[in-house]
């Protein structure tokens, strides 16, 4: 997480959901002064008290750069109209709902009312910035930046060009991603699922094979990553994973277990439906555990849980190294 910058940079959030609310924190954080936008009446205006809880909690884990959550917080105004947003922005990241039409839409309003030097960037986890972007006479200025939800707390994010995203606009949009303390992971061309539901599609399809299949109960899977696989992963990837787990380094490891994968990989290409007869399995067992109006009492402990352990990692990175 980065220190505010000395030169500040204003940034329009579109869009004050969820991921509008997280962005804005995390670019506030940074230095930027963030104009906050919503279509709804007063939507943009009640985020702001969301925000304010948030820094309080953000605060108490020191996860605020030494900041005090009124100094964030006043650098975050919300906007009345779409183009007092937007005046001044040279980054805009829009956060509206998962709908094409609504994206098109919102990029054509975007595109004719935002300075020409200004980078549109969505925080779209699903549609192809090309789906969105193609007839816009700016298109050239245009790219995904999908977050991992919350990014004040989670720094990965996806940057995702079309095919007629210019070098410059990746180029720009990585450096202010770094400098808002985010960790870009920049795609070479676009692609459904981008990279990290891909990856996470990949280990929740197995999971539901092995719950469907009589393998596993949930519980079984779930301490299976939260006690073990989500422990190195918490601050390494799978690449330098398997390259520390054999003498000889990535290559070695590979040579002696990749016959273990092939093996399994022929009984992994079959799908189970997730919302079929294995939910009638694995939501009584979630039920059993967590009572469905305790979920979002236990999603703030979730995210209390991701402070503690963004402090610790930060911690840890100054003590031992990255």
């Amino acid at each position: 997480m980065s220190k505010p910058s000395e030169s500040e940079t204003t940034t329009a959030v579109v869009g004050s959901g969820f991921i509008g609310r997280a962005w804005a924190i995390s670019f506030a954080r940074a230095g930027d002064t963030v104009r906050l936008w919503d279509q709804a009446d007063g939507a943009a205006r009640q985020a702001l008290g969301y925000i304010s809880g948030v820094l309080d909690e953000l605060a108490k884990h020191d996860l605020l750069n030494g900041q005090s959550p009124a100094t964030v917080l006043s650098r975050i105004s919300a906007a009345g109209t779409l183009a007092e947003a937007l005046a001044e922005a040279t980054h805009v990241q829009e956060s509206t709902p998962e709908i094409l039409d609504t994206k098109i839409k919102v990029f054509q309003m975007l595109d004719a009312a935002a300075r020409p030097d200004a980078v549109l960037a969505s925080s779209t986890s699903a549609l192809l910035p090309s789906s969105f972007t193609k007839d816009l006479k700016g298109r050239g200025r245009c790219i995904v930046v999908h977050p991992i939800n919350p990014p004040y707390l989670i720094p990965a994010a996806e940057v995702v060009p079309a095919p007629w995203t210019t070098a410059e606009t990746v180029e720009r949009t990585c450096r202010f991603m770094v400098a808002a303390g985010h960790a870009p992971l920049v795609m070479k061309k676009e692609l459904d699922g981008f990279i990290m539901n891909r990856l996470q599609g990949a280990l929740l399809e197995e999971a539901f094979r092995l719950v469907a299949d009589g393998y596993a109960t949930v519980d079984d899977v779930d301490i299976g990553i939260r006690d073990g696989l989500a422990l190195r992963w918490s601050f390494m990837g799978p690449f330098e994973t398997i390259d520390l787990n054999a003498p000889g380094g990535i290559r070695d490891y590979c040579e002696r277990y990749q016959g273990i994968y092939s093996n399994i990989f022929p009984q992994m290409q079959r799908r189970v439906d997730w919302a079929g007869e294995v939910m009638d399995v694995i939501e009584p067992e979630r039920r059993r555990h967590l009572p469905a109006e305790e979920l979002q009492k236990r999603q703030i402990w979730r995210d209390k849980r991701l402070m503690a352990l963004a402090a610790h990692k930060r911690r840890a990175a100054k003590e031992i190294g990255k």
